[in-house]
């Protein structure tokens, strides 16, 4: 139920209606009476074709046509005939004329619509707005009706023969041709249709049948079918302005409310002053709303860490430049040698952490930048691992032991080299300033759940209490137990390590073993 709601909600089906009810409702009824109207003219003339064949074969095989026995027999079907009946001799004289032998089959009577009280459905303004409407778009679209040709009003034998349906008939085939018969006083024009039959007699044409008939009837009631249609047309218009203006205001306000929310969003100085503020809608413009307030709140989030940042750098700097200023007041004051070699070796120390700690901001802020899109190739951490420990065996501390437990085989992940490289290695010089004399550092390797995960350990005094997550945080150091100083580190060591393993898609923690000691451990999906 849920899923029907949210694909009702959808924008796209909104307006996927709104174009059906408007452009292929009216078009499929405009071409419903186009083809209404052809197969109302078809049956038209299969009635008459059959009234013309009725009256062909009664005088058929009865030797040379005579006025007489044609006009008798007219007269018999008068009664039942609406159409003008005409029958011809092969050289195209009239013998007999339906509508000059007095009065044909009653009409049935007209609607008092049509008796003048009401106006004909083809002179109300709606129809002509209608009819103007087809016509404009006739001329646009489609070919160019042929004329029809201008009915004959009593015509001579010439005339009569001059006919194409006439003199189709008089060879010995059907004929059929439309005509327009001449204006009415009012302006008003119909269309005839003729039907042509020829008379056999001992397989010689002795004549022809001609069957005419207005079709002014049959226009009448279409007429009042395309005025409904247009009725409805126009109907299907004003709703789908209507929807259009729904549409229109459920798309339009809330995309003028997150514009209100963006201009409001950011201060003279390019700075955030708030976040968008969602949106509880199911639609595209929902999920715009929510996504841009995701994004809001990501960009006060990494501006508030870019400012505490800078301000934790800016304190951590205060140190070792107070300290370099106090070093430079007393070296300008004391004279004796081993006096200002101890001052010099301060400046010196200092200047080097200063040095040591804008490197790792530099490189801390390369990583926040721009980890995602360095290339990552395969690389052996099993390999990786045996080469950085071997490493430190060569150049560590002889009171320190270091172990490796690998996976044994090759384990890949995807990552820099050197980014994994430095998160190792930051990992042991963690845990080397943390182990007692005599103790041991070791690294261990093992696949879990589809990952490699590795993990550091010393024999230390462990985590405090309470710091398992406070110690990635930038400049966050801990005092060693040995030295009782901060053993040279800027507190960035961590945080690059878990700036570069959640780059890569992994992550980082930090415990207390089982047996004491801190132990840290790193886990890094395998492709």
């Amino acid at each position: 139920m849920t899923g029907v709601r949210r694909l009702g909600s959808r924008i796209a089906v909104r307006l996927l209606a709104f174009n059906l009810l408007l452009v292929f409702l009216p078009a499929a009824g405009v071409r419903y009476l186009d083809v209404y109207e052809r197969q109302l003219l078809d049956a038209q003339e299969r009635a008459m074709v059959q009234q013309g064949r009725v009256l062909a074969a009664a005088l058929s095989e009865r030797g040379p046509l005579r006025a007489g026995d044609a006009e008798a027999l007219l007269v018999r079907l008068r009664q039942q005939s609406e159409a003008r009946l005409r029958i011809v001799d092969p050289d195209g004289r009239i013998l007999a004329d339906s509508s000059r032998l007095g009065p044909q089959r009653e009409p049935e009577p007209e609607r008092p619509a049509y008796e003048g009280r009401e106006p004909r459905v083809r002179d109300t303004p709606l129809y002509r707005l209608g009819a103007w409407l087809y016509r404009t778009s006739q001329r646009l679209w489609a070919a160019p009706a042929p004329v029809a040709e201008p009915e004959i009003e009593d015509p001579t034998p010439s005339a009569l023969l001059r006919t194409p349906e006439v003199r189709e008939a008089l060879a010995g085939r059907y004929g059929a041709r439309t005509r327009m018969s001449p204006a009415s006083p009012a302006g008003r024009r119909s269309v005839m249709l003729h039907s042509a039959l020829p008379v056999l007699d001992a397989g010689r044409v002795a004549g022809a049948v001609q069957v005419s008939q207005s079709t002014v009837r049959l226009f009448r009631a279409l007429d009042q079918t395309r005025l409904g249609v247009f009725r409805v047309f126009l109907v299907s218009v004003a709703v789908a302005a209507v929807l259009s203006l729904l549409v229109s205001t459920t798309i339009v306000r809330p995309l003028r409310r997150l514009r209100d929310e963006a201009s409001a969003l950011v201060d003279r100085r390019g700075r955030l002053r708030g976040r968008f503020g969602g949106s509880r809608r199911r639609d595209e413009i929902g999920e715009l709303a929510r996504a841009l307030e995701e994004l809001t709140g990501r960009l006060e989030d990494h501006a508030r860490s870019t400012e505490s940042f800078a301000a934790d750098l800016a304190h951590e700097l205060k140190n070792p430049l107070a300290s370099i200023r106090s070093a430079g007041e007393m070296l300008a004051e004391v004279s004796a040698p081993g006096d200002r070699g101890r001052f010099l070796g301060i400046v010196q120390r200092e200047v080097a952490r200063i040095e040591h700690l804008l490197a790792d901001s530099r490189e801390l802020a390369r990583i926040d930048t721009g980890i995602e899109t360095e290339d990552r190739p395969a690389v052996d951490l099993n390999a990786l691992l045996a080469a950085i420990v071997e490493g430190y065996r060569l150049r560590g501390r002889l009171d320190v032991r270091f172990e490796l437990a690998g996976a044994g085989g090759v384990m890949v992940v995807r990552g820099a080299p050197e980014r994994l490289t430095q998160v190792f290695e930051n990992l042991l010089d963690n845990a080397v300033s943390f182990s007692p004399p005599g103790g041991a550092v070791r690294v261990e390797l093992a696949r879990r759940d589809g990952a490699a995960v590795a993990a550091v350990s010393d024999e230390g005094p462990g985590l405090r209490p309470g710091s398992e997550a406070q110690i990635f945080s930038r400049f966050y150091t801990e005092r060693s137990p040995r030295t009782g100083a901060e053993d040279g580190h800027t507190g960035l060591g961590l945080a690059l390590v878990k700036a570069i393993v959640e780059g890569y898609g992994g992550a980082v923690s930090g415990a207390t073993g089982p047996a004491g000691g801190a132990c840290f451990t790193v886990r890094l999906p395998c492709p």
